[in-house]
Formats: C-alpha cells, structure tokens, sequence
C-alpha cells in the first residue's frame, strides 16, 4: 500500500550510508577503542559534534536526493530517538554505578551495546514495516470479500499510539523507581550466569579472565548483556514512536542508527552533567504521549512532519531549558 522509493530509486544513499557508518566504526574501533581510556569531557564534545554534523549532513543528501518531505521524516525520526536514548542513558549511568565499572571501561562497553543495536534495531525496523503493510484493515476486509471504510485504519499502529500514550503517561509519574533496580537479577544478568561461571572481580577490560585454571566470564561480561536488555527494552517505546513520522524503512534505519551512534559521546557528557537535565524525563513523557495521538488520529487527521518536527524541538528545547533555570542538587 506505502512504496519506499528511497530504497528503489536513490542506491547512491543507501551506499553512502553503508561507507559512512563503516568507516566511522573502524575508526572508532580501531584509534579510540584500541585501548580502554577514560573519555573526557573535550573528547566526548569533539565526537558529540562529528557525529551530529556527520547526521545532518546525511540528511542533507535525503533533501537534495528525495526531496524536503522525506528530510522532516528523517529530522523528526532523528530526534525522537535522539531524545528517548537520552532517558536510556539515564539507566546505562545507574548500571554502571550498581557494578561499580571503572570509567575506563565504559567506552568499551558502549560500543559494544551499540553494535548489539545496529543489528537490533534492523530486525526491529524492517520486520514492523512489513507487518503494518499487512495489517491496514481496508485490505484485510478485501481479503475477505467486504468493502472496506472510509479511513483506512492500521491495526498494528493503533496499539502502538494506544501504547505510546500510556507509556508515557506511565513514564511521567515513575520517578526514580530505576535508582533502586537490582540489576543483577535483570534477564541479561541471569542468561550470562545461567551459561557462564562468573568471578567477583574485574581483570582489566577483559570479558573472560583465567582462576585457578578455570575460565570464568568477568562481571564487564554481565554489564554487557544488561546494557543489551535494556536497549532492547526501550526499543519498545521509540521504534514504535518513529513509525508515527515515516512508514519508509530506510528513513527510520538510517535516522535510528545515526542517533544510535552518537550515543557514546553524549553519555560521557550526561555523566557529568546529569543534574542539568532532570526535567527532560517530562518532557519525553510528553513527547510520547503526542506521538500516540498523533499516531491514532492519523487515519482522521494527518500531521505533517514539520509540525511534529517543531513539537518535538520545542518540547526538548524547553525541558532543557526548565532543567537549567531549576536544576536539582548534584549528587
């Protein structure tokens, strides 16, 4: 019912994607990952900025090639996740803080969460496009022979607004329920000590270390999987979020990813800074919720990209700002 011409007519974006994000990974992998540093706040700006600039010039390709509609999609798509993996990092901090990791070893482990959701987040995207294309309730009427409604209604995509708008009606009144998580009873802690014997100690980096002749997975291994467990779990609320601004995969991909990989970088800074934001978890509560609307009235009532674009920007815009006109105490 929807074509996606992105992925048939413009290849040309589909191959610079695919160079950029290589490269940038060797990169990252190769000069920086090599080994395990503490990443200040000087390194974390310089790549907070390459990999927005590096986004935004991405979308510029999206604009020249496929034209300002597919742009806002992108930019909003962007954003969202940008957003909403800021709430995730909130919980990547308090992870780190219950297993005690060493700041060193952070970057290590980021990097490997972040390669678990490039190919998450493929799974996600492209597998929910091909089953809203199936579940427009016009053509499973005509499956069966009955004329179908005025409104062409996507079942699929009413329960995702019906559970966007309760997640974060949800999310506005949780509080610090995370600050008291045991995360070593998470599903990504017990799946590695179900399969692995694991030390109490840390060896360096490692992700296996060697006692008494026995090879024992470390509790960085364990970090790892709960880092995993808790991506996937948030990508319950924003995969469904950006099906709201596009129902063109590559546009949800490529925004998703670019977001994704600028993750690292912000994370360092929101260490530092975490009690400059503290008025962004309404804010992503709200954003949520108008995402839900807008994704059931959508049959009724279509809002365009650029007026979901604005919402969102200005949404995020005044949460910052509330946050550092009335910040809470640093702990």
């Amino acid at each position: 019912m929807n074509d996606h011409p992105i992925l048939t007519e413009h290849p040309w974006l589909i191959v610079t994607f695919t160079i950029a994000i290589v490269i940038m990974l060797l990169i990252d992998l190769g000069l920086f990952s090599k080994h395990s540093h503490e990443v200040s706040n000087k390194e974390a700006v310089t790549w907070s900025i390459v990999w927005i600039s590096l986004s935004m010039l991405f979308s510029g390709l999206v604009y020249y090639y496929a034209g300002a509609a597919k742009f806002y999609e992108f930019q909003s798509a962007y954003w969202i996740e940008k957003a909403l993996s800021v709430d995730n990092l909130f919980v990547f901090i308090l992870v780190f803080k219950f297993f005690d990791v060493a700041n060193k070893n952070k970057h290590k482990v980021l990097f490997y969460g972040i390669i678990g959701a490039l190919v998450l987040r493929a799974i996600f995207i492209f597998s929910g496009a091909f089953l809203i294309e199936l579940t427009y309730l016009n053509k499973i009427l005509s499956y069966f022979g009955v004329a179908g409604f005025k409104y062409d209604i996507n079942i699929i995509m009413t329960l995702f607004g019906l559970f966007l708008v309760y997640a974060g009606i949800k999310s506005w009144s949780a509080g610090d329920e995370d600050d008291d998580e045991d995360y070593n009873n998470t599903r990504g802690a017990r799946l590695i000590r179900k399969f692995f014997n694991v030390s109490d100690k840390y060896d360096g980096d490692k992700f296996f270390t060697f006692e008494n002749g026995k090879k024992l997975a470390t509790p960085l291994l364990v970090v790892v999987a709960v880092i995993e467990f808790t991506d996937l779990l948030f990508a319950v609320d924003s995969i469904p979020a950006i099906f709201a601004i596009s129902n063109d995969p590559f546009i949800l991909y490529t925004s998703n990813i670019f977001a994704i990989l600028g993750l690292r970088a912000l994370f360092f800074l929101l260490d530092n800074f975490i009690h400059l934001f503290s008025k962004l978890t309404y804010g992503l509560a709200f954003i949520l919720s108008f995402i839900g609307i807008k994704m059931i009235i959508s049959p009724f009532y279509h809002i365009e990209s650029i007026y979901s674009l604005l919402v969102i920007g200005g949404i995020l815009l005044l949460s910052v700002l509330l946050s550092i006109m009335f910040p809470e105490p640093k702990e």
